[in-house]
């Protein structure tokens, strides 16, 4: 079994680093990979960059090239839902886009019933099993996520939120969903809140962003810990 964690900024992936064990570094794609073992798994993560099609890249050479059996996706979002507080964080259950018309998910490929890649169920249950053994006091929910190519502050989040009704955007969970999803390979997300309705803006985000990767981290590594002992 192979784990692929994929973050979008070296914010996001600085806490995975250190430990990782026998850490070996390769580069593709102008990415750098970092492939080793965390709580006994096989894993490799790298920042892919954000934005969706930074993210794809990644998640497709995650797959083809290191030929990893799942991915995870941790890092932070933008709190949409305002009971969510900042460094809340949300597990996916399932992601869309919200600036992508349905109709090219739906009636063309990837053919999709609905615009929603769901996470994988399995995965789903381990996270429950990991956040109840968690020795902490983070406040952790299961929701809906969405994407799309820009930070949302102020402009859009009403009308996102009454198309989707999101605990959380960003812009690369969608994107990486999908990429999992038309290679069958199983997925998830978790994402810590660097920034809400009431605290909007790029400079909370900055000066949140490395406490609440630090969050998404212990709650991933929470997870191979059950995949471990699955």
């Amino acid at each position: 079994m192979k784990v692929g964690i994929i973050c979008a900024g070296d914010t996001e992936v600085a806490p995975f680093l250190p430990i990782i064990e026998d850490c070996k570094i390769s580069e593709k794609a102008m990415l750098k990979f970092y492939e080793g073992k965390i709580e006994g798994v096989d894993i490799v993560t790298l920042f892919s960059g954000v934005c969706k099609v930074n993210a794809a890249i990644a998640t497709q050479i995650l797959i083809d090239t290191y030929h990893v059996d799942m991915v995870i996706n941790a890092g932070v979002a933008g709190g949409m839902d305002p009971k969510l507080d900042i460094f809340d964080t949300v597990i996916s259950t399932e992601v869309a886009y919200h600036d992508v018309n349905s109709e090219i998910l739906t009636e063309f490929h990837p053919w999709m019933e609905t615009v929603f890649f769901k996470a994988d169920e399995e995965l789903l249950k381990l996270s429950e099993k990991a956040v109840a053994k968690l020795n902490s006091d983070y406040n952790i929910v299961w929701g809906r996520m969405v994407t799309g190519e820009a930070f949302i502050t102020d402009e859009g989040r009403e009308e996102i939120n009454e198309r989707f009704v999101p605990l959380t955007v960003d812009m690369e969970t969608g994107s990486i969903a999908h990429v999992c999803y038309v290679n069958q390979i199983p997925f998830i997300a978790i994402r810590s809140i660097t920034d809400t309705p009431t605290h909007s803006g790029t400079e909370h985000f900055e000066a949140n962003c490395e406490k609440a990767s630090g969050i998404a981290k212990d709650i991933t590594v929470a997870l191979l810990s059950e995949l471990r002992n699955r």
